[in-house]
């Protein structure tokens, strides 16, 4: 029997981002060529970073993946601007900095990612302000406001936020890309992500980019996880 050929339009791959959690760099490669023609962005967080450096980056971008580099930069902006300027010279697409650091680190983090992309002859990553974890469900009410305005003003291209914050986050800042992680398929398990939500209710509220983890990665069969949230949100 001929294998079927599976066919996700460009425009739904690139809303989906694949966690790779994992600090084996094959490993993660396996995930990401078996789940390819699913999604288009696939995240680099720190455990696999630190694991593998910037090699994980390369690796994972020739496998025709946008890279979302997801380090949570927040130190003070020298420190940050300083090592911004390294990492947007890898080839990531995305790169994630604390909103918490504040307006001058924030800038710092975006003009010092724009640098390096320049001098390597790179366009300039999207710098994503990380508002409030998706672990976090007691963040007093202004914090997600505060967070946002720092974004904007610092430069930043997008936010992450949990999905119950994109359409405020939307209100205040309506160009910046909303990407929401703790998607999951209703009934499982939360794990550590407190305000987690599914993938339709994600894209409803408003997120331009999902980052789906362990509903596919830690999937039984995650050809057909991966699957019913393409179908999920097509």
């Amino acid at each position: 029997m001929a294998e079927t050929t599976v066919v996700v339009p460009a425009a739904v791959q690139d809303r989906l981002a694949l966690a790779l959690d994992v600090d084996d760099l094959v490993a993660a490669l396996r995930m990401a060529r078996e789940l390819k023609p699913y999604f288009g962005v696939a995240k680099v967080g720190l455990e696999l970073f630190s694991a593998n450096g910037p090699d994980a980056v390369a690796a994972i971008a020739e496998c025709g993946y946008k890279v979302f580099l997801d380090v949570k930069l927040h130190d003070i902006p020298t420190t940050v601007g300083k090592a911004a300027r390294v990492l947007g010279a890898l080839g990531a697409s995305y790169l994630t900095l604390h909103a918490f650091g504040g307006v001058p680190m924030l800038r710092a983090g975006v003009e010092g990612l724009a640098e390096g992309a320049a001098a390597a002859g790179l366009d300039a990553p999207t710098a994503l302000a990380v508002t409030i974890l998706t672990s976090d469900d007691g963040a007093p009410p202004h914090v997600l406001g505060n967070r946002v305005r720092a974004a904007v003003e610092g430069g930043c291209g997008g936010l992450v936020c949990a999905a119950g914050d994109v359409r405020e986050a939307k209100q205040l800042a309506p160009r910046l890309v909303a990407v929401v992680p703790g998607i999951r398929h209703e009934g499982t398990a939360q794990d550590d992500q407190a305000r987690s939500t599914t993938p339709r209710n994600a894209t409803d509220a408003g997120a331009d980019l999902l980052v789906i983890g362990r509903a596919v990665t830690a999937a039984k069969d995650r050809v057909a996880a991966a699957a019913a949230i393409v179908a999920e949100i097509s």
